[in-house]
């Protein structure tokens, strides 16, 4: 799928799609997997980090409510997705480079920092519609997890 001006988000989908008056206005939130966080405190009350790096991974929930039905239909828990997220991630330019996989065209630096749009490789977790008869929307959620 490609992003034209029907589509009015920056959000892509591959594997699911996004029908034209379907995202508008979304809101996008990233979170660590449960898994990325293992943190005890020692027996001197210091916080250590016990978790496996490997674990460093994200959720994506991806919220909105507009005028046309998002493509839910066939997707359900495991299918996989690859999304260009719209929300952007940003790194020192004294970091090694990104955490992730980079939207062709997404970069920017501005002030001594790397700023892009990631793109994941994620299944789908859960997701949602609800549609009042009478406002003629729909409200939608989308939860993946990094694979």
């Amino acid at each position: 799928m490609t992003i034209t001006k029907d589509n009015l988000t920056d959000l892509v989908l591959y594997g699911i799609g996004i029908p034209p008056y379907s995202a508008r206005g979304l809101s996008t939130t990233l979170t660590p997997i449960g898994q990325a966080a293992v943190l005890k405190r020692t027996i001197n009350g210091e916080l250590d980090d016990l978790s496996d790096s490997v674990f460093r991974k994200y959720r994506l929930t991806i919220t909105c409510t507009d005028q046309q039905a998002p493509s839910f239909d066939g997707i359900f828990p495991g299918a996989v997705v690859t999304v260009d997220f719209p929300q952007e991630l940003a790194y020192s330019e004294y970091h090694p480079g990104p955490g992730r996989a980079i939207v062709p065209g997404s970069e920017r630096q501005a002030n001594g920092f790397n700023f892009y749009r990631p793109r994941f490789v994620c299944r789908v977790v859960t997701h949602n519609v609800a549609s009042p008869e009478w406002d003629a929307s729909y409200a939608w959620t989308l939860d993946l997890e990094e694979i």
